[in-house]
């Protein structure tokens, strides 16, 4: 007795779309706008290597500078909200307390 041979079975559209998604280039995500706001007049809001107030400081940014933002967590150490933020060329984590959305 031979084989019967069966025609060759379509791809069904679900998996198709599917495995498009799943391939395609994911969307950068985009920067929220910041501005240092709430400090003690005549502070700056120091800019730190991890989120964590005894990391050390990479820079400062004072009163009122304009920072890009890309995502908070409150899973630090110290339970506190903290961002990761770039002002100019330095790039590292600042206290979302400081931070006022544009």
């Amino acid at each position: 007795m031979s084989p019967r041979l069966m025609p060759p079975r379509l791809m069904s559209p679900f998996p198709a779309a599917l495995a498009l998604v799943l391939l395609a280039p994911a969307p950068a995500l985009a920067a929220e706008a910041f501005r240092v706001d709430g400090l003690p007049r005549g502070e700056s809001l120091s800019i730190r290597e991890t989120p964590d107030a005894a990391a050390p400081a990479l820079g400062q940014a004072p009163a009122g500078a304009r920072l890009r933002g890309f995502g908070c967590t409150a899973d630090t150490p110290s339970g506190l909200t903290w961002c990761r933020v770039k002002a100019g060329p330095i790039l590292g984590w600042a206290r979302r307390r400081y931070l006022s959305p544009e």
